[in-house]
């Protein structure tokens, strides 16, 4: 199974920018799925960013879209979440995960089997 590990949270103004990692180790071609999912206080988590590594497309929630880019560095087997204009309500704890069933629409309500511990991101306003 693959382990992950994020980093690059922090507290930031509102308005800032952020590049949280995540740095798959162990995996494998048959990894080829992952995501970041981000949990605000008292709020379910929930998926904002998946790519699939094989041909670089990307999903993105609503919610998110134009401010968030995802991407992935084969060298180091580490994907990236760049976040833009921050907002307080991006404040959450971001998790890395990976190994969904497939690629495709369900994404959004697919099982991860992977995950990391997270990394809280929080904005002040």
């Amino acid at each position: 199974q693959v382990q992950l590990v994020e980093s690059g949270g922090g507290l930031v103004q509102a308005g800032g920018s952020l590049r949280l990692s995540c740095t798959a180790s162990g995996r494998s071609s048959s990894t080829y799925v992952m995501g970041w999912f981000r949990e605000p206080p008292g709020k379910e988590r929930n998926l904002v960013a998946a790519i699939n590594w094989r041909s670089g497309n990307a999903y993105y929630a609503d919610s998110v879209k134009g401010r968030l880019t995802i991407s992935r560095d084969n060298s180091k087997n580490t994907m990236y979440l760049q976040i833009n204009s921050l907002k307080p309500e991006d404040t959450a704890v971001y998790y890395c995960a990976a190994d969904p069933p497939g690629w495709g629409p369900g994404i959004v309500e697919a099982e991860f089997k992977s995950w990391g511990q997270g990394t809280q991101v929080t904005v002040s306003s």
